[in-house]
């Protein structure tokens, strides 16, 4: 469902759990934002407190102020937040409910599903109104299993995964499907998260909404239909977790199944343990192993991104500079740098 639209990020716009609204801001074809409900940010542009860049989208405190000041009809209120297991923060209902009663259609993709609950169901149907869960699992009858129809897809593959979750993967994805067209090349991007399709991504899944026995085979789906409806010259999927992320493991599928041959690699330099694991800390392995892990999974890891978040400028510099005489590959900063550098490695490895 496609429209104007308001994000809710409700106090979290300027934390990393604010990262579906992050990647919005950031850009997407499926909505036009109009602007951000968050009352801790109110009156700042949101591009300004994601990133420091002015993007013309105003954040407002609520929706009653967004109602107020804003002169287009809004269709449509997006959950702006991904946190762990997925559940509605509890002070983000009022303003939900602020949204329906204003006839806005609610977007959510959190793992909580609105449209089970009977009292947003009842103020929906009151309203007019339509409760999108974008997590919802579809029915198995819809489900696809691997069936090897991956064989006949020759267009290259590139696995965009990580060595941690929420650390930029989806955002180095679609930067690199942006900089391969600027570069005159058709590229996709195969979206494994609920932002992705909000994005605007016109293949993919959600990898955490499917069953597990059908993951292989959505994955399947989704690149042979990319594959036979536009032919690419290139195909980049959005990696989720990392592979040995003990609250859940996740990247083999796509090069396993989905038969990636190459992979850029998203690492952040400051962060040391998993993301969640405060109460068994757990160490994240080394970049160098990980690549290592990665080759023996069948993929060649081409280039590596580092997310800067936590560093100066001379410590991203610097971690770039031992990274780069370690591993023997391009490494890159997407958002200081593009990634210009990384598709070069890929172009390179494909000899496209």
């Amino acid at each position: 469902m496609d429209g104007t639209a308001i994000v809710l990020t409700n106090g979290l716009l300027h934390t990393p759990h604010a990262k579906t609204a992050h990647g919005l801001i950031r850009g997407t074809e499926r909505f036009r934002l109009l602007g951000i409900i968050d009352h801790v940010s109110a009156g700042k542009d949101a591009g300004v407190v994601l990133d420091g860049k002015a993007r013309a989208i105003p954040v407002y405190e609520s929706v009653a102020d967004a109602l107020a000041r804003t002169t287009e009809k809004i269709d449509l209120c997006i959950v702006g937040i991904a946190v762990a297991g997925g559940k509605l923060p509890d002070d983000f209902q009022d303003e939900l409910k602020n949204a329906v009663r204003a006839n806005i259609s609610i977007v959510n993709g959190l793992h909580d599903f609105l449209s089970e609950m009977p009292e947003f169901q009842a103020l929906a149907n009151q309203h007019g109104v339509k409760l999108i869960d974008v997590r919802k699992p579809k029915p198995k009858s819809e489900l696809s299993y691997w069936s090897g129809r991956i064989g006949k897809v020759t267009t290259p593959r590139v696995a965009v995964l990580g060595t941690d979750c929420a650390l930029g993967k989806r955002t180095t994805c679609r930067f690199l499907v942006q900089a391969a067209r600027a570069q005159g090349l058709t590229a996709e991007m195969i979206y494994t998260g609920q932002t992705g399709w909000m994005q605007g991504s016109k293949y993919g899944f959600i990898f955490d909404a499917t069953i597990n026995d059908f993951i292989s085979g959505e994955l399947e789906t989704a690149l042979v239909k990319c594959f036979e409806e536009v032919n690419p010259d290139i195909m980049f999927i959005e990696g989720q977790s990392a592979l040995r992320n003990p609250l859940g493991p996740c990247g083999s599928e796509f090069i396993i199944s989905g038969q990636a041959k190459a992979v850029v690699l998203q690492h952040k330099p400051s962060r040391l343990d998993f993301k969640g694991t405060d109460e068994m800390p757990t160490k994240i392995p080394s970049v160098k192993s990980e690549i290592e892990l990665i080759k023996m999974f069948g993929a060649e890891t081409v280039a590596l991104t580092l997310n800067t978040d936590g560093l100066t400028t001379e410590q991203a510099l610097q971690f770039k500079a031992e990274y780069q005489e370690e591993l023997g590959i391009p490494v890159v900063l997407p958002l200081e740098e593009g990634v210009d550098v990384a598709l070069n490695a890929v172009r390179a490895f494909f000899k496209i």
